[in-house]
């Protein structure tokens, strides 16, 4: 599914509706250089003060959801693991979000 359809109303302020939903948003904001709205969706406890992201994107060619948990339309948090791959090998992480204020944040996560 094309960006403008799938991710682009995301990082343009639409609510994410689960957790999974906000970690694909967030990792086609490291495909096409979005710091910001990574910044946006991170907890204030532990998001960095600045992100040094290639504006032109980061150079990732796929995305696999490896498991879930929770995360749903009605839970207050959710657990997604899932690789990224990219020319260089593969990122996997298993990722913890919460549901604040009635959006999805990105708390923290594991590499594996």
């Amino acid at each position: 599914m094309p960006f403008e359809q799938c991710c682009q109303p995301y990082h343009q302020g639409k609510p994410t509706p689960t957790a999974e939903t906000l970690m694909r948003s967030r990792y086609s904001a490291f495909v096409v250089g979005d710091a910001n709205y990574l910044l946006q969706t991170w907890a204030e406890e532990t998001r960095p003060l600045a992100l040094d992201l290639d504006e032109s994107g980061e150079p990732f060619t796929r995305l696999v959801i490896v498991d879930k948990q929770g995360g749903g339309p009605f839970d207050p948090e959710g657990v997604v693991e899932f690789e990224a791959h990219h020319p260089g090998g593969v990122q996997r992480e298993r990722s913890r979000f919460e549901r604040r204020a009635g959006r999805w944040v990105y708390v923290d996560g594991t590499l594996r």
